[in-house]
């Protein structure tokens, strides 16, 4: 087997495969001889009809099935060879039979290699997460006016029985519960998203586009569900989705660096994950541990 590899750019590579004949007729052999056990053929038992006839009748359902064999096996040897660390399927291409030989192209994205330093003891702020009077207060304001009520209505201990409370008091309680977990919520995100941002100026990488293509094509899918469920016609929806695209590139560019400087992180710190965990969730854990921490005014 004979490989090619041709440097597209950072992360893409063209690689070009010759099979020799050797190989090729092996693959041959073998695909005839399991067709030979389950062809019929008049006037010969399954297991005995001679090459030359399965050759004259089935030879391309033969050709078919050692290029389906074949190309898969070769192309993984050539990339093991060649130390590539394929990210996506590649796409094959030029797919030639001549001579008993096999020549075929494939082309494919590599894992991009990630610059990543600093990333330990990086500053961040949290906001608190107390709720103040001011923030109940508005909230109860927003419940009064999504009950329909009329703005005379005093919120009182009536206001909380009609919500379900025994008193207001207890309301109360039950709202600044549930806003300070909202806060916390939303502080937690806030803070993961400083060690990104500052991630994402120190490192150094180039973005597999193919891995962006695929991650685009399967929110969109995602995107059209939500918009077939709310009673958007097929043409409409058709129309949205081009815009959806746009929309999504640079986001989805974004979350595709993130992972692959988390990737990285995980990989020099020797990060391992069990069955059920999740490798980003992990390495960002031990990036927030290694955070040096400030309480945001």
């Amino acid at each position: 087997m004979k490989v090619e590899v041709k440097k597209v750019n950072a992360v893409k590579r063209e690689l070009r495969f010759e099979i020799p004949k050797e190989r090729v007729s092996q693959k041959f052999d073998e695909v005839y001889k399991e067709l030979g056990k389950i062809v019929k053929v008049k006037g010969f038992r399954p297991g005995k009809v001679p090459r030359h006839i399965l050759e004259s009748q089935h030879s391309k359902t033969a050709q078919d099935e050692v290029f389906q064999k074949l190309i898969p096996e070769v192309y993984h040897e050539g990339v093991t060879q060649e130390n590539l660390v394929p990210i996506d399927m590649p796409e094959i291409e030029d797919v030639n039979f001549r001579d008993g030989t096999i020549t075929f192209t494939a082309k494919l994205d590599i894992k991009p290699e990630v610059k990543v330093d600093n990333y330990i003891g990086v500053k961040v702020k949290r906001k608190s997460s107390t709720v103040t009077d001011e923030e109940i207060n508005k909230t109860l304001e927003y419940f009064k006016q999504g009950q329909g009520q009329d703005k005379n209505i005093e919120i009182d201990d009536a206001f909380a029985h009609g919500l379900g409370y025994p008193n207001l008091e207890e309301f109360k309680k039950s709202l600044s519960r549930q806003l300070e977990l909202d806060k916390d919520r939303q502080n937690r995100f806030d803070v993961e998203n400083q060690i990104i941002e500052n991630l994402l100026k120190k490192a150094k990488l180039a973005v597999p586009q193919t891995l962006v293509r695929r991650q685009i094509e399967h929110r969109v899918e995602e995107g059209k569900k939500r918009l077939a469920d709310q009673g958007l016609s097929a043409e409409e929806i058709t129309k949205k989705e081009e815009e959806m695209r746009k929309e999504l590139r640079d986001p989805v560019e974004r979350d595709v660096k993130v992972y692959l400087i988390l990737d990285k992180i995980a990989q020099i710190e020797k990060i391992e994950v069990k069955e059920g965990e999740n490798l980003p969730a992990k390495t960002m854990e031990f990036l927030l541990k290694e955070a040096k921490w400030e309480e945001a005014k």
